[in-house]
């Protein structure tokens, strides 16, 4: 049996009855998508680094307890742990995470991209850092919605329970967000190619 093939649920097994090798796989799958949105709230290496650690350690426990009973939405799972541990670390020191890009870390370094001429890149390039740049002056909550949305890939649903507020309210987040952006481009006279 290929251990990759398998789902999350399979993994999980595999890996209670004992077979380490079925969560490196559980992990490598998921990490991406996981740590991306840690970072994207914290906008720090090493305090994601620390958070990302701080998720995989709580599943494992969880795991290992014999207390996961999320059949078949891991992915879901693990990432409602990061974002508590993310708002947690957040209102204890009461800062405000900032989107932007740093020297260490750009999300669009992780996502896939079809490859673009040199002319093309810089445009693209250009063109996230002011959308960066935008979702960085939204309300907390818009952006919020914003990041859970484009860059973990989430569905409202998902947000809406990772949130903790209806499907609407994260819908309407959305809409502001967008209505927002639309605003500040024209008061800006932003070119987004």
């Amino acid at each position: 049996m290929q251990v990759s093939k398998l789902t999350d649920q399979e993994l999980i097994m595999c890996y209670l009855n004992g077979e380490e090798k079925a969560f490196e796989v559980l992990l490598n799958r998921h990490k991406n998508k996981i740590y991306t949105s840690i970072y994207l709230f914290t906008k720090d290496r090493s305090l994601a680094d620390d958070i990302f650690q701080e998720v995989f350690i709580r599943i494992i426990d969880t795991l290992r307890k014999g207390k996961y009973n999320h059949e078949g939405k891991f992915l879901q799972w693990a990432m409602r742990i990061s974002y508590n541990l993310c708002v947690d670390y957040f209102r204890r020191g009461k800062r405000r995470p900032i989107v932007s890009p740093s020297d260490d870390f750009d999300i669009f370094d992780v996502l896939k991209q079809p490859e673009l001429n040199a002319e093309e890149a810089i445009m693209r390039s250009q063109t996230h850092d002011k959308v960066r740049q935008l979702v960085d002056h939204l309300p907390e909550e818009q952006r919020e919605v914003v990041i859970l949305r484009h860059y973990a890939d989430m569905s409202f649903k998902e947000i809406a329970g990772l949130t903790q507020v209806s499907i609407n309210t994260a819908l309407g987040r959305m809409r502001y967000a967008l209505i927002n952006i639309r605003k500040m481009v024209e008061e800006k006279q932003i070119v987004l190619q």
